[in-house]
């Protein structure tokens, strides 16, 4: 059953950017007309506002009804920099009780997107928040070095306030607070879309990417190229070369061993060797392609064996392969 906006229990009037408003604690607003001007289409009129499809805000007049019912029931924010989080993650729900004040810090960690990446650079999003100066040099985005600029203090602050709403919402039982942000997004649309986003994070060299799910931690790519062309494989081939380091980061290097690119030119594979001592799985198998004007790292996997590895590479090529079985195809 709808709401209506008559369908209320309270009514507060505030100011808001120079205008002044009626709400209610249905999440619905009056802008009131100013004095001595002659009244604006959406003056004096009661309404949940208008859908901005781009955003998925509800607004008046280009202005976010979310921030007017906040400012009437919450008060003013605390400082320039909090924003309002949508508790249930509905942005249309403007209920005052669905609504609060959040730091920038707090905002970021609730988008469950954001706490994913977190967890895969952090490894968790406790072990950020225990000190987020220490992965100053881990997050491959810009966009997110401000993060790393927090202090301590807030840190904390903000661990303390996430941990109190996880509990009052639904309590963690041994889980982490990674969990409940991503869980707290109930809508399988807002999951799929966590999905899609995390698909690709950025590499540790420009014009780079990688495929999360196969390759979770973020990497330099030395022979990627970095001018525009109108053949990249083609191009990024030429920059390859047998015991040239095809990746490396935090953990381990891969060496080229072989490489290969499909008679399209659409598609690059590298056989690699690790650079490490005494590696558990020593070889491994990248592909390449280009697409959004970025190159496409994906880990085809790693393997005990060189004929493993090579069975695979010949494999992906579409030839045939004669060599026989080897210990990964059982592993």
């Amino acid at each position: 059953m709808s709401v209506g906006v008559e369908d209320f229990n309270q009514e507060i009037e505030c100011a808001y950017k120079g205008e002044n408003y009626s709400v209610r604690d249905n999440g619905a607003v009056l802008r009131h007309s100013l004095k001595e001007k002659r009244p604006r289409p959406t003056d004096n009129n009661w309404t949940f506002g208008k859908l901005n499809n781009k955003t998925g805000y509800l607004e008046i007049a280009s202005v976010r009804i979310h921030r007017i019912v906040a400012t009437a029931f919450h008060g003013e924010p605390p400082t320039k920099e909090h924003v309002v989080d949508h508790i249930d993650t509905n942005k249309q729900n403007n209920r005052p009780d669905n609504l609060r004040w959040v730091t920038r810090l707090e905002n970021i960690l609730l988008n469950p997107i954001t706490a994913r990446r977190i967890e895969i650079v952090c490894g968790s999003v406790e072990a950020f928040l225990a000190d987020p100066s220490k992965f100053r040099d881990n997050f491959p985005d810009p966009n997110y070095e401000w993060m790393c600029a927090v202090s301590r203090e807030e840190a904390q602050a903000s661990k303390e306030k996430l941990l109190a709403w996880a509990e009052s919402d639904k309590p963690l039982q041994g889980g982490s607070l990674g969990e409940w942000i991503y869980n707290r997004s109930v809508s399988s649309r807002v999951t799929e879309n966590v999905e899609r986003e995390l698909e690709f994070i950025n590499s540790l060299t420009r014009n780079a990417v990688q495929k999360v799910q196969n390759w979770k931690t973020p990497s330099e790519f030395p022979c990627c190229p970095q001018e525009d062309t109108s053949k990249p494989i083609a191009n990024y081939v030429a920059n390859l070369e047998v015991g040239k380091v095809f990746s490396r980061n935090q953990y381990t290097n891969s060496i080229i061993e072989r490489f290969a690119m499909s008679s399209d030119e659409n598609t690059l594979w590298i056989m690699c060797k690790s650079g490490d001592e005494n590696p558990i799985k020593p070889y491994s198998l990248a592909e390449v392609t280009y697409q959004n004007d970025v190159f496409v790292h994906n880990s085809l996997g790693t393997f005990f064996q060189k004929d493993g590895v090579e069975k695979q590479f010949t494999l992906v090529q579409g030839l045939e392969w004669t060599g026989g079985d080897s210990i990964d195809d059982y592993c």
